[in-house]
C-alpha cells in the first residue's frame, strides 16, 4: 500500500434481455422505418414540451400501460401472437403520453419491433412510430441450425474483432425484424474482453433457418457525463449506460469503475449510479452518497490514463489495456490516499470531517503512477529506493496535471496544494524546494534513505524541476518558484516534456527494485542518451541537474 503522504503533526434477462436490445436497435433502426401516417407527423409535432414525472407517477402510468397492453395491440392492428411490454412513458404538458413498446411474437422477443403509442389527453390515439412497418409473422417456430453452431458462430465473429477470452452465454431464439421480412432467428451475446481491455458484450444476430448472420453490435455502451467536482470544475466523464441507468464506468479506458465504500474500510463497495449523467454538485458533502468525490476521482483516474497514453504510449497502468479502479469516502474522516497492488486499485479518504476529500487531480495522478512504477522498476519502498518511488508518482502526479491544462487547476510543481492537509492553504510537497515543507530534502545527503520516503523524495523532485525549469526565480501559471542548487551553479531547463520522457525512460528500461539516487542519476543518463544522444544538452542538462542536488 502506497500512501499519499506520512502522518506527522502539522502545524495547523427473458423479458428484460429483450426490452434492452430492442432499446438499442431501435435507435439505429427508426430512421429506416417506413414512412410514417398524417396521424404519425401530426404526434411529431405537437407543441406540449415533456413534463417532468415524480418516480411514483412514471411508475403508475407504466403499470396502467401495461394493463391496457393488450387492448392497444389489438387496436393498433397487431396479430394474435403478439404481445406488448411497457418499457418507459413520456407525459406532454398537455396531457398527451407517448408510450413506448417492446414487442413478443408467440412469446419470443421481437428484435427491432419497438413501437411508441402517442395518445392525447382525451384517450384517443393520435399515432403510432414503429420501428419497422412489416408485419411480424414467420411460417415456423422451428429452427433449421443448432443454438451450438449460432454461438460457434457468434464467438468467431467476436474473436475477427479482436475479442479475447470469448465465451458464449448461450443462443435464444428471438424474432429479427431489424431488416426486411422478420425472420426466426438466434442472438448470441459472447462476454470476455474487447481489444482494448474493456469488457465485450457481443450481440450476435443469426438466421435460424440458414445460420447467415444478419446483425451484430455492442452491448457496452459509452456515454459523456457532467462531472461538478469539487477541484477541477464541470468536466466531461466517460460513463456506461445499463438500462436506463447511467454508471461511473468507463469503457473507453480499460473499463475503469469508481466505487462507494460509503465510509467502509473494506471490499470493492458499490459502483456509482445515476439517473441523468450529472454526477456531483462542485461542492463537498459528508454524506456516504456524495457524489462530488467520484466525480473528481473518475475525472483524475480518466487524465492520467489519458496522459499515460498519449505522453508515452502506455495503454494502462500494466500496459495491457485495463484499468484499475476507485474506491470513494474511505473511512471516517480518513485524510489520505493510498494505491494497493493487491487489489489494482485506488482509494480516497474523505479528509478531516469527511468533508476534505483527498481526490484532487495530481493525487489521482501520483496514486495510478505507484501502479505503473510497481509493473515496472518495481522500486522497493523504503530507503532511497523508496523516495525514489514516491518521487515517481509526484513526478508523473505532476505530469498529469499539466496535461489536463483544466482551468480550474492549473498545471504546477506543487503537490497536493488543492486537498488543504496541512489547514492553512499550503500545498502538501514543492518540487522546486523540497525543503519548504519542513522535511523533505532539497540534496542528497548519507542520511536521506533514512528518512520517510515522502521526505527522502524531495532529491528527485528537485532534480526533476530544475531538469525541467531550471535553477532561480520564475512564474508558471501564476505560481512563483525560486529553486536554489546545492553548488550554486545555475542550471537552464530542457522543458517538462523532455524531463519527463527522460524520467519514463529511464523507469522502465534502466531502473530496478534496488535503484538508489546513485543508480538513478546513471539510469537517466542512459535514458536521455537513448533519447537524444550522449553528446545533446539533454545528456548534459541531466547530468547538471543531479550535480544540483548532490548526486554526483
Amino acid at each position: 500500500m502506497s500512501p499519499l503522504y506520512a502522518r506527522r503533526k502539522r502545524t495547523t434477462l427473458a423479458v428484460a434481455t429483450a426490452v434492452a436490445a430492442g432499446a438499442l436497435l431501435s435507435t439505429g433502426l427508426a430512421t429506416s422505418a417506413s414512412a410514417q401516417t398524417p396521424a404519425e407527423s401530426g404526434a411529431r409535432h405537437l407543441a406540449a414540451a415533456p413534463t417532468a414525472l415524480t418516480a411514483a407517477a412514471r411508475t403508475s402510468l407504466i403499470q396502467q400501460a401495461q394493463a391496457d397492453a393488450t387492448g392497444t395491440a389489438r387496436s393498433i392492428g397487431l396479430g394474435a401472437k403478439e404481445k406488448l411490454v411497457v418499457k418507459d412513458v413520456v407525459k406532454d404538458a398537455d396531457g398527451t403520453l407517448h408510450t413506448r413498446y417492446e414487442r413478443t411474437y408467440a412469446g419470443l422477443p421481437v428484435l427491432g419491433g419497438d413501437l411508441i403509442v402517442h395518445t392525447a389527453k382525451s384517450g384517443r390515439t393520435e399515432g403510432v412510430t414503429k420501428a419497422t412497418k412489416a408485419a411480424v409473422k414467420v411460417a415456423s417456430l422451428k429452427p433449421q441450425i443448432t443454438a451450438a453452431k449460432a454461438e460457434k458462430q457468434a464467438v468467431s465473429a467476436a474473436k475477427t474483432l479482436g475479442s479475447a477470452k470469448s465465451t458464449a452465454d448461450g443462443a435464444r431464439k428471438v424474432i429479427w425484424a431489424g431488416s426486411g421480412k422478420p425472420v426466426l432467428a438466434y442472438e448470441t451475446v459472447v462476454g470476455g474482453l474487447q481489444d482494448d481491455g474493456t469488457p465485450n458484450q457481443l450481440h450476435v444476430v443469426t438466421d435460424a433457418a440458414t445460420g447467415k448472420k444478419l446483425f451484430e453490435y455492442q452491448g457496452i455502451e459509452n456515454a459523456t457525463g457532467t462531472g461538478k467536482t469539487l477541484y477541477s470544475g464541470t468536466v466531461s466523464l466517460s460513463t456506461n449506460l445499463s438500462g436506463s441507468t447511467y454508471q461511473l464506468y468507463d469503457t473507453t479506458r480499460g473499463g475503469h469503475k469508481t466505487y462507494n465504500l460509503a465510509h467502509g474500510t473494506s471490499g470493492t463497495g458499490s459502483l456509482f449510479t445515476d439517473a441523468d449523467n450529472i454526477w456531483g454538485t462542485g461542492t463537498a458533502s459528508s454524506s456516504s452518497t456524495d457524489q462530488t468525490a467520484a466525480a473528481d476521482a473518475a475525472y483524475g483516474a480518466q487524465e492520467t490514463w489519458d496522459f499515460y497514453k498519449n505522453t508515452f504510449g502506455r495503454s494502462g497502468i500494466k500496459n495491457n489495456g485495463v484499468g484499475a479502479y476507485s474506491r470513494v469516502h474511505y473511512g471516517n474522516s480518513y485524510v489520505n490516499a493510498f494505491w494497493d497492488d493487491s487489489c489494482f486499485c485506488m482509494t480516497y479518504g474523505d479528509g478531516s470531517s469527511n468533508t476534505h476529500p483527498l481526490t484532487s487531480l495530481d493525487v489521482a495522478g501520483h496514486e495510478m503512477s505507484h501502479g505503473v512504477t510497481s509493473n515496472t522498476a518495481g522500486l522497493n519502498y523504503s530507503g532511497e529506493s523508496g523516495g525514489l518511488n514516491e518521487a515517481t508518482s509526484d513526478i508523473f502526479g505532476t505530469g498529469v496535471e499539466f496535461y489536463a491544462n483544466n482551468s480550474s487547476d492549473p498545471g504546477d510543481y506543487l503537490i497536493g496544494e488543492k486537498i488543504n492537509i496541512n489547514g492553512d492553504g499550503t500545498p502538501l510537497r514543492y518540487m522546486d524546494k523540497p525543503s519548504k515543507d519542513g522535511g523533505s530534502a532539497d540534496y542528497w545527503s548519507s542520511s536521506v534513505g533514512s528518512k520517510d520516503v515522502h521526505y527522502s523524495s524531495g532529491v528527485a523532485n528537485h532534480f526533476f524541476y530544475l531538469l525541467s525549469e531550471g535553477s532561480g526565480s520564475k512564474t508558471i501559471n501564476g505560481v512563483s518558484y525560486n529553486s536554489p542548487t546545492y553548488n550554486g551553479a545555475a542550471v537552464t531547463g530542457i522543458g517538462r516534456a523532455k524531463a519527463l520522457q527522460i524520467w519514463y525512460k529511464a523507469l522502465t528500461t534502466y531502473m530496478t527494485s534496488t535503484t538508489n539516487y546513485k543508480a538513478a542519476r546513471t539510469a537517466t543518463l542512459s535514458a536521455a542518451s537513448a533519447l537524444y544522444g550522449s553528446t545533446s544538452t539533454e545528456y548534459k542538462t541531466v547530468a547538471a541537474a543531479w550535480t544540483a542536488v548532490n548526486v554526483n
